[in-house]
């Protein structure tokens, strides 16, 4: 079978889940799963090259542990879409919530709108991996706090102002933020510095640009210029004044 539809309305997370994965065992390539509206876990530690489409609202934990497959959201998602994910896509037609990619390490999360509080919280690279999370509108507080590794980029299409809310990049480390207009000195969290955003910087980000655009059907070419401030640490260790050595 290379598609599989399920209606899951009013259907328990653990039963919905436990169909997706043996659907993938059986080398099911293709899944829609209708009437979704809070079920966790969803794609919870699934591998290989399987395409998801939800048509609903999914619960927390979207894809986490995920390695491979592809997840499209035809709605909004709740918290932490993209948790600990190795590998794979999640491209979310719609606004996510708190904690969007957290701890991701690998992949690639896609939000068309907005998102939450704490928005690619400790994600890290990983050998060659490279975890990015676009986001086509606004982030709230706290966004790539303690951030190790990879890539957060802020589009901020039809919002003005893109970023009002504190704490960007505290406790950075690794990996870089880059927002879409000017950043206010007093937005940036401890550890976090800007720097310039160059012509060899939209070079480099010009395909992710071009790739997010694709996805949700979008002119990226408003987006295509050098309007973007780059956030990165000051440090490799922005706290180690905090802690007494004897």
């Amino acid at each position: 079978m290379e598609k599989l539809v399920i209606d899951a309305k009013g259907m328990h997370y653990t039963p919905l889940n436990k169909q997706i994965r043996q659907a993938v065992a059986a080398g099911v390539k293709e899944i829609e799963i209708n009437n979704v509206l809070g079920q966790r876990f969803i794609a919870n530690g699934l591998r290989g090259d399987v395409k998801i489409t939800i048509n609903g609202i999914p619960g927390g934990d979207l894809c986490m542990f995920m390695n491979g497959p592809e997840c499209t959201v035809h709605g909004d998602c709740e918290h932490a879409p993209g948790n600990t994910m190795d590998g794979g896509m999640i491209i979310v037609h719609g606004s996510a919530g708190d904690a969007v990619a957290h701890s991701m390490r690998g992949g690639k999360v896609y939000v068309r709108n907005n998102i939450g509080y704490r928005g690619g919280i400790h994600m890290k690279g990983y050998e060659s991996k490279k975890p990015t999370l676009v986001i086509g509108g606004i982030s709230h507080a706290f966004l790539g706090e303690y951030m190790a590794g990879g890539l957060i980029l802020v589009l901020g299409m039809g919002s003005q102002p893109i970023m009002r809310d504190r704490g960007i990049g505290s406790g950075i480390h690794g990996g870089e933020i880059v927002i879409r207009g000017t950043v206010a000195d007093r937005l940036l969290g401890v550890g976090a510095r800007k720097t310039e955003f160059t012509e060899s910087d939209l070079k480099r980000l010009s395909p992710v640009i071009e790739d997010f655009c694709s996805r949700f059907d979008l002119d990226p070419s408003p987006l295509m210029n050098t309007n973007y401030t780059r956030i990165v640490p000051s440090s490799t260790r922005p706290f180690a004044d905090k802690y007494t050595w004897e």
